[in-house]
């Protein structure tokens, strides 16, 4: 099989996502210089776009090609950067279901992390047992909807708790840059399509899926595991790990119940604040990391589609390219960094907190990404060094003061305080929406910012906004809306694990996995490292 990468095409005359079959075939054809009769078949491994000259917009394919005397071909091609072997992306196993079983692996999490450490771990034989402290995901959709409609909150069930994790309630981004020299995104990315995600995802270059798909997917994913023989239990928290000798030997439940085992994959997210607290006091390793803080910002997608597409800007390129987005940052006067975050075209800004009198938002599409506005975090990045130093856990406290904060700028009632961007700039109170109305419910407060967030962050971004319209054209718009606050960008925590074994570097059999653990930032990271633990638990339970 050949890899033939940078076969360009305009985009005028593909189909939605992509060109015909025989419009590629051709292109491969003259590409490789071969009659048809010397081609066997092809398959897009990916699909990218050229935008930089944006009255030519063009699609960039990589290809995954057989055909006849492919060694001849690949001797005349040898000095040609563009066409190699095709590499294997294939999944393998690294071991399987040991002849004597020792106990059981369980898995804490059941969010991206969690999935794919069970799911490997099931597919080997290993029957896990999958321990989520929140409700199967129709249920926690529901407890969810409380809190957006009602202003209700269930602190075991809502936007950061239950089946499927926080990934749930967000774009269904299913794209990263992290270094993935073993195709572990490529098993990712075909579990999702085996569960029911659509097809483009394998190739297109920012896939994404959206929540209302991720919902049927992760209900797919776990009957997958149970089938395998994996036991997944809703509503089991975990509230002690025991540990003799530096070795885990086994979990308890809220219940009082105690499960055995001597290998736990901790893959609890992002913000199990209560788990990472037990953790730090079972004396196992923990440290603080850095995260950013910021609000979310909210402009009419129809501006970003014109700045972004500029010349080329079209019903069509729309249906071909969909909403439009942006990656933006801008380095600050005062040091700081500021860049957006978890970027939704057509989107809603959602509450996301966890904890009673607090309010977070966060970002969310769906596959459609079809809702008026477009919106981001734009957030600051901070470090334990400088803004919360002397205890592993003050990241959360950090947070929580943000969030607590929050809440009473925003009315005591789980509204969300904003304001507009002109006043934002110009640091006078907000009393009226504009052009722009917010998204977020259960509702969003006007107000001034201006003690949101520290000083450093809000004279940070007062300078960003700016720089960003330079980029996207429109950006500081008077009327667009920022919501506060964003705190949950990452974890604050990191729980130390060593690079080979990937356990906890005090605790043997403690597995730390995903964003709670501080390896990961996002769907497919979460789920890469996931498979990267289960198979280290597969290797020690094989050893």
């Amino acid at each position: 099989m050949l890899r033939i990468t940078e076969i360009k095409l305009p985009i005028e005359l593909a189909d939605t996502l992509k060109h015909q079959d025989d419009q590629i075939k051709a292109a491969i054809l003259k590409r490789l210089e071969i009659p048809e009769t010397d081609l066997i078949r092809f398959e897009i491994f990916k699909r990218g776009v050229d935008a930089r000259k944006s009255h030519a917009i063009l699609y960039v394919y990589n290809l995954d090609v057989e055909v006849k005397n492919e060694a001849k071909l690949l001797a005349r091609f040898k000095k040609d950067p563009h066409i190699k072997p095709a590499p294997d992306t294939r999944y393998h196993f690294v071991a399987r279901l040991p002849a004597i079983k020792s106990h059981r692996p369980v898995v804490i999490g059941f969010g991206p992390a969690g999935i794919f450490a069970a799911l490997i771990l099931a597919q080997a034989g290993f029957n896990p047992i999958v321990l989520e402290r929140g409700k199967e995901v129709r249920k926690r959709t529901k407890d969810t909807w409380g809190l957006w409609r009602k202003r209700t909150l269930n602190p075991e069930s809502n936007v950061q708790f239950g089946e499927g994790g926080a990934g749930t309630f967000s774009d269904g981004k299913l794209y990263s840059q992290i270094k993935d020299p073993k195709h572990y995104g490529r098993k990712v990315l075909q579990e999702f399509v085996k569960a029911g995600a659509p097809e483009e995802i394998l190739y297109v270059s920012h896939p994404h899926i959206g929540t209302f798909r991720l919902v049927g997917m992760v209900e797919e994913m776990r009957n997958t595991i149970i089938s395998l023989g994996g036991e997944i239990r809703f509503e089991s928290r975990v509230t002690d790990i025991a540990i003799e000798n530096n070795q885990v030997q086994g979990v308890t439940l809220h219940s009082g119940e105690f499960i055995p085992t001597n290998h736990v994959v901790l893959a609890v997210g992002h913000s199990a604040r209560d788990t990472f607290e037990m953790v730090h006091e079972k004396g196992i390793y923990v440290e603080a990391k850095p995260f950013s803080i910021g609000f979310r910002i909210e402009h009419p997608q129809s501006l970003i589609d014109r700045a972004r597409y500029g010349k080329s800007y079209s019903d069509d390129i729309l249906k071909k390219l969909g909403a439009a987005d942006y990656r933006l940052v801008h380095h600050a006067q005062n040091g700081r960094s500021v860049y957006s975050f978890c970027m939704c075209p057509g989107g809603t800004v959602v509450a996301a907190t966890s904890e009673p009198n607090r309010v977070v938002t966060n970002g969310m599409s769906q596959y459609s990404r079809n809702e008026r506005n477009a919106n981001a975090g734009i957030v600051v990045g901070i470090t334990p060094e400088v803004d919360y130093p002397g205890h592993p856990l003050a990241g959360v406290e950090f947070q929580r003061q943000l969030e607590s904060q929050a809440y009473v700028l925003g009315g005591s009632d789980y509204s969300a305080p904003g304001q507009l961007i002109g006043d934002f700039l110009a640091n006078r109170p907000s009393t009226q929406f504009g052009e722009v109305q917010p998204s977020y419910t259960p509702g969003v407060h006007l107000t001034n910012l201006d003690t949101a967030l520290p000083e450093f962050a809000i004279t940070a971004m007062r300078e960003a906004i700016p720089a960003f319209a330079k980029q996207v054209p429109g950006f500081d718009l008077s009327d667009g809306v920022l919501t506060g606050v964003e705190t949950r960008t990452s974890s604050p925590i990191r729980i130390k694990r060593d690079d080979d074994t990937l356990q906890s570097i005090n605790t043997k059999g403690l597995f730390p996995c995903g964003e709670g653990a501080g390896y990961a930032g996002g769907i497919l990271s979460a789920a890469v490292d996931g498979i990267k633990v289960a198979e280290a638990v597969s290797l020690s339970l094989t050893s």
